[in-house]
C-alpha cells in the first residue's frame, strides 16, 4: 500500500509520517496532499482558544474522554510555544493527554508555531485535512494561547470555543472585540473559584453587546460553566457543541457553507502566499541575485525594503 491508502486506512505510523513532513515543509508533500484533499470534508472541527492557564488542555483531554464514550474517532492538533532551543514544541499539552496514547481511536500531534503569529502554524490546515482523510470523526485543535490576537482558528473550525477563567483581573479586557467576535460558545472553566458569577456577567454583557451580530447569522453564544479538572461540565460543553453542529446544518441562510467558504478561503490564500514567495526567491537565486545581499543594502540605507520589493516585482511581470 502506498502512504495515501495507509493513511485512507487509518494507519497511525503512516499518519505521523506525513504530518512529521508536513511540520518540516517538506516539498515533496504536496503530490499526497493533492491525492488525499477529495477525501476530506467528512470531520467536524473544533477549535478552543483563549489565554494561557486558562485550562484548553484539560478542556479537550475531556472532550475526548466523553467522544470516545459515545464511539467516536478523535484527532487532536495541539499548537505549543516553540523551543527557543530545538524550534520544536514544547510538549506541554501532550504530557496532559497521556492516558489517550495507546487508545487507536484517537491520534495526537503537538506543533509547535515557529514564529507564526494568530495562535497557529503554517501547518495547521494541512494536519486538519489529513485527519480528516485519516477518517476521525472529530478534530480538536488547540491554539497555542498567546493572547487576543488568536483569531485564525475561526477560518480553520466550524465551531470555535474560547475559553476563560475567573480572576484574570478586568474580564472586558481580558477577551478583547476581535477575539469575542469568533466565538461561537464561550466556556468558564475552573468555574468553582471565587469571581466566576462577574466572568459570566461581564460575557453576557459583552454578548449583547454585539446581539446585531449575533441575531444576523442567527445564532446566540452559549456560556457553559466547566470544572475541567474534575470532569464537571463537559457533558454540557459537548451538547453545545452538537446544537451548534446541528445549526449549521439546518440553517436556513448555509451557515455550514459560509464556514466551509471562509475556511476554504483562508486556506488558498496560505498555499497561495507560499508559493508565490517559494517562487519568487528561486527565480531571484536564478538570476544571481543574493537574498542577503538584499538585506545588507537596507541595513545600509542603500536602499529600502519598499523599492527592492517593487524592483523585483517588476522584473517579474516584465
Amino acid at each position: 500500500m502506498g502512504i495515501v491508502d495507509q493513511i485512507l486506512a487509518g494507519d497511525v505510523r503512516a499518519t505521523a509520517r506525513l504530518l512529521r513532513d508536513i511540520d518540516d515543509r517538506v516539498p515533496s508533500i504536496q503530490p499526497l496532499l493533492k491525492e488525499l484533499y477529495p477525501h476530506t470534508g467528512k470531520a467536524f472541527i473544533v477549535g478552543f482558544t483563549g489565554s494561557p492557564g486558562v485550562g484548553k488542555s484539560s478542556l479537550v483531554d475531556q472532550l475526548t474522554i466523553y467522544y470516545r464514550k459515545q464511539a467516536l474517532t478523535v484527532g487532536i492538533l495541539a499548537v505549543d510555544p516553540t523551543s527557543p532551543f530545538t524550534g520544536g514544541a514544547i510538549l506541554g499539552d501532550r504530557i496532559r493527554m497521556q492516558r489517550h496514547f495507546l487508545d487507536k481511536g484517537v491520534f495526537i500531534r503537538s506543533l509547535a508555531t515557529r514564529g507564526h503569529f494568530g495562535g497557529l502554524t503554517k501547518s495547521t490546515n494541512d494536519m486538519i485535512n489529513v485527519l480528516d482523510a485519516m477518517g476521525k470523526d472529530i478534530i480538536l485543535v488547540e491554539t497555542v494561547g498567546v493572547g487576543q490576537d488568536e483569531v485564525e482558528i475561526a477560518n480553520s473550525a466550524h465551531t470555535t470555543v474560547l475559553v476563560t477563567i475567573p480572576g484574570m483581573g478586568d474580564e472586558v479586557q481580558a477577551i478583547k472585540a476581535g477575539i469575542m467576535e469568533i466565538g461561537n460558545i464561550f466556556v468558564v472553566n475552573k468555574a468553582d473559584r471565587e469571581g466566576s458569577r462577574k466572568t459570566i456577567r461581564e460575557l453576557r454583557n459583552l454578548i449583547e453587546l454585539g446581539v446585531r451580530h449575533h441575531e444576523l447569522n442567527g445564532w446566540e453564544p452559549p456560556i457553559i460553566q466547566t470544572e475541567a479538572i474534575k470532569s464537571r461540565g463537559i457533558e454540557e460543553l459537548a451538547q453545545a457543541i452538537q446544537k451548534h453542529r446541528e445549526f449549521l446544518l439546518a440553517n436556513e441562510k448555509s451557515q455550514l457553507r459560509e464556514a466551509l467558504v471562509k475556511r476554504a478561503r483562508s486556506q488558498l490564500l496560505e498555499v497561495l502566499k507560499d508559493e508565490a514567495l517559494r517562487a519568487l526567491l528561486n527565480r531571484i537565486e536564478a538570476r544571481g541575485v543574493s537574498f542577503d545581499e538584499l538585506v545588507r543594502r537596507i541595513v545600509e540605507k542603500s536602499a529600502d525594503p519598499y523599492s527592492i520589493v517593487q524592483e523585483l516585482l517588476t522584473e517579474e511581470l516584465r
